[in-house]
């Protein structure tokens, strides 16, 4: 995680993803990329009495309060010992992060932790995940950190979403004190069994348990909450958003769960 972006917003998350962006770029040795992307310019509006007038002032107080977050996020950088830089774009979030994610190795994002009536971190991770081939650190609100010495979970049903989640989180894995590989059984074909991830992890170096569970609980999302409760886990990777049926494992509507109810963040990926 070399080139780690962080998404920067005057929202309740944000001091959430940035301490746990500073926490993976420490880590790794990385280079934090702090985006800004704000699509409010200056419009030309008619009012139909006076004719054509330039409407200044959203931009004008939108461009004080980006000037002041921008500050505060830069004094805070100032006094820590990360290589970093602050970016400014004119963009939706969601097109902002997809158009300077190439080079970047994790993007860190909120999950729909915190308002609940708030559906724009839910929006952003949806359009995120389905246009770039950047993973995604999802991080609940009330977590001010990322414990990458901790326990790992991987959430493994054998997709391709599972496999890309995966790999993308082997620079991570490499620095947990354990990794537990966690398939649930609800009778359906999967492409790859979970030794077949544990042997991919053992190639780089990376040892790891599978835990193979029942759906017999009340749904998948059930299993995946408890194990974490019971491993004391800091943090659990997994494939989001499946399109075929026969992986539905992590298919939409546990994945949605999760970004909104998961009490760990998420490496995830599409």
């Amino acid at each position: 995680m070399k080139s780690v972006l962080l998404y920067v917003n005057d929202d309740t998350g944000l001091e959430a993803r940035l301490q746990a962006a500073l926490d993976i770029t420490r880590a790794t040795n990385g280079h934090l990329h702090c985006l800004r992307a704000n699509p409010y310019n200056p419009q030309m509006a008619f009012d139909g009495v006076t004719g054509m007038s330039v409407v200044y002032d959203v931009a004008k107080l939108t461009k004080e309060a980006d000037q002041r977050l921008r500050n505060d996020i830069e004094s805070q950088l100032a006094e820590e010992d990360v290589s970093w830089h602050y970016e400014e774009v004119n963009a939706s979030p969601a097109r902002g992060l997809a158009r300077h994610s190439a080079l970047s190795d994790l993007m860190v994002l909120s999950s729909a932790s915190g308002d609940k009536d708030n559906v724009l971190p839910l929006g952003i991770l949806g359009d995120v995940l389905f246009n770039t081939n950047v993973p995604a650190l999802v991080q609940p609100d009330h977590i001010k950190n990322f414990d990458a010495a901790g326990v790992a979970i991987v959430a493994w049903n054998g997709s391709f979403e599972a496999g890309n989640a995966l790999r993308a989180a082997v620079p991570m894995l490499r620095l947990a004190s354990s990794v537990h590989i966690l398939t649930v059984d609800e009778d359906k074909d999967h492409d790859l069994p979970p030794l077949a991830a544990s042997e991919y992890l053992s190639r780089h170096g990376i040892t790891s348990e599978v835990h193979s569970m029942s759906a017999k609980k009340p749904s998948v999302q059930a299993v995946l909450l408890s194990t974490i409760d019971a491993l004391k886990a800091s943090y659990m990777v997994m494939g989001a958003y499946g399109h075929s049926r026969a992986r539905e494992f992590l298919f939409g509507g546990v994945t949605r769960s999760l970004f909104k109810d998961c009490p760990v963040p998420l490496i995830v990926s599409h």
